[in-house]
């Protein structure tokens, strides 16, 4: 631990308890559901009398990063991204985190909103509603008319979640230096997640980021028929304020009543809305990122309406290619074509058994390659394959997380409006499409000018390279670096091992030498008689370090070619 960093943990001493004691209580129904005692198993319960032991693992981190607040529901969102860093069964169940924040006072948005826009919400608004419509983790949301007698909603910052936040953030980035120093743990780059949330929160915090976002998808999708997108209005919005256009209209959960709505109707609106997002990904590259049924509304002429523009992807050109290159070896049934796509675009562990990849893509391909388009369950194909990564430890780029995330998101909402209607269905008619978009003259001239440049980046340094290459090896200053891992516990037992055989080969020379002081001079039990006392302190040492060495590898679990575990699991 670093001396600067002692007066962060000491003024964060009071979360990182709180911190410990809800992760200690969430982690102990592990042991519990196991012990025979029905009354010890069941002691420990959540606010609705349910025990903990009978929740599953998933359940339980979900449980408790709600209890830790909006930081960690935060965390848990980022990571309901990444179900190849948690598996798809954590990440499903993490994205059922909700935060259920208490609404701030109306003095309390008053002053906000007075400190940001320079003005009282007399002054700004005709009518603004002081109860709020909701309240989420980092603000909340009111109904409010401009003067000009728009109907508006306005999101507002909780007072006191920016000292919260950088307080959590301090505490998970010491968590993570921890977790780094532990080698299960360390796999899945703690460090970086905590920094892949620091980035997404502090976005967030500031809603100049959603309201970009919301000019930015008018600008492309404004002018489209049978979508509406929310208006920004930047007169009355600042980082803390957001005030927006007020879509009205149905959500998915009211029209997916089959009593209400005929079939046909709903099958009808699922192709709608999956031919929307299909060409948001594939065509545009800009899709809105968070597709459940609460974000998506249904106006009387059929209109889809989109809410909550603070999560977006986008698509480059490198990733568009890599999903069109996975798309084409899925329909060639080309595991091989497969896997080697895997690993180019994915982080892969060195350990990685090359065959046992092959192995469970080409089963992958099998389940689901002989299946009618229809009949395939996109999301479970999705969870399959993303289970394949956690279980290999292959890591995928940010971006393609959040598309995989999207895409099970929306077959969700897709099949809650029409369970028979796959979204594969709307997809299929894209591959040809995109084969002869990645084809097409444009598309292969955009690729050789970036090529071209970076052809021409690497020759302009290649031979400065190369001469200062060659002249360190003239003047005998080119030095070779080798690293290794995992030796330093070995060197330090062999050499503990050494000196303690050096030592116990001394002690046993210095007693039967019979070096003084001596004991049992005048003879004592067993026959001893003239004992070297130093002799005897030495081997006694020794009989206790080669004690001590023992235990150490027994514990390492390399005391046997069959001790070491590759089961493991970066959650408690």
């Amino acid at each position: 631990m670093r001396i600067t960093s002692i007066p962060r943990y000491y003024r964060n001493l009071k979360r990182w308890r709180e911190i410990i004691s809800i992760l200690r209580r969430y982690g102990l129904a592990d042991w519990l559901s196991r012990l025979p005692l029905d009354s010890i198993r069941d002691w420990m319960k959540d606010d609705q009398g349910v025990p903990l032991s009978s929740y599953s693992r998933e359940a339980r981190v979900r449980m408790a990063l709600t209890e830790l607040g909006p930081t960690f529901i935060k965390l848990g969102q980022v990571l309901s991204l990444r179900p190849d860093l948690v598996g798809s069964a954590q990440a499903g169940e993490l994205q059922l985190l909700q935060s259920n924040v208490p609404a701030d006072p109306p003095e309390a948005v008053e002053r906000t909103i007075q400190t940001e826009l320079k003005g009282s919400i007399r002054e700004l608004f005709a009518e603004f509603e002081t109860i709020a419509m909701a309240s989420a983790s980092i603000g909340q949301a009111h109904s409010a008319i401009l003067a000009d007698s728009t109907p508006v909603v306005v999101k507002v910052q909780h007072e006191n979640i920016r000292a919260k936040i950088h307080e959590d953030l301090e505490v998970l980035a010491g968590l993570a230096s921890l977790a780094e120093r532990i080698p299960e743990l360390a796999v899945w780059r703690p460090r970086e997640i905590v920094s892949q949330l620091s980035r997404s929160l502090k976005r967030e915090l500031s809603f100049t980021q959603e309201q970009a976002n919301l000019i930015m998808f008018q600008e492309a999708f404004g002018r489209q028929p049978g979508i509406r997108i929310p208006k920004a209005h930047p007169s009355h919005s600042s980082a803390r304020v957001l005030t927006m256009s007020l879509l009205t209209g149905e959500s998915i959960n009211e029209v997916s009543n089959p009593g209400k709505y005929s079939d046909q109707y709903r099958e009808q609106l699922a192709r709608k809305i999956a031919d929307l997002y299909v060409e948001m990904i594939f065509v545009k590259g800009l899709y809105h990122a968070d597709p459940h049924p609460g974000n998506i509304l249904i106006d009387a002429d059929g209109t889809l309406g989109l809410l909550d523009f603070g999560m977006v992807g986008r698509i480059d050109d490198t990733l568009r290619d890599n999903i069109e290159e996975m798309l084409w070896a899925l329909s060639l049934k080309d595991s091989a074509l497969l896997t080697a796509i895997v690993k180019r675009v994915g982080k892969v562990p060195q350990n990685i058994d090359d065959s046992l990849l092959s192995n469970d893509i080409t089963d992958l391909i099998a389940t689901y390659g002989n299946q009618p388009i229809e009949k395939i369950d996109l999301a479970t194909a999705l969870n399959d394959a993303t289970d394949i990564l956690h279980r290999h430890r292959i890591v995928l780029p940010g971006q393609m997380g959040m598309l995989i995330k999207t895409l099970v998101t929306l077959q969700g909402t897709i099949s809650q409006t029409s369970p028979k209607f796959s979204l594969l269905e709307a997809i299929e008619p894209m591959f040809k499409k995109l084969w002869r978009n990645r084809l097409s003259p444009w598309r292969q001239a955009r690729r050789m000018r970036r090529l071209y440049i970076e052809v021409e980046s690497l020759v302009e340094k290649l031979p400065s390279q190369i001469s200062s290459l060659m002249e360190l090896v003239q003047s005998g200053k080119l030095d070779v670096h080798l690293s290794h891992r995992g030796l330093n516990p070995s060197i330090n037992r062999l050499v503990l091992g050494l000196l303690t055989s050096s030592l116990l080969l001394g002690s046993s020379i210095l007693m039967a030498s019979e070096v003084p002081p001596l004991l049992f001079t005048q003879g004592g039990p067993m026959g001893l008689k003239d004992l070297s006392l130093i002799g005897l302190g030495g081997f006694v040492l020794s009989l206790i370090v080669t004690i001590r060495i023992l235990l150490a590898i027994n514990r390492s679990g390399h005391l046997d070619p069959h001790g070491e575990s590759e089961d493991h699991h970066p959650f408690i």
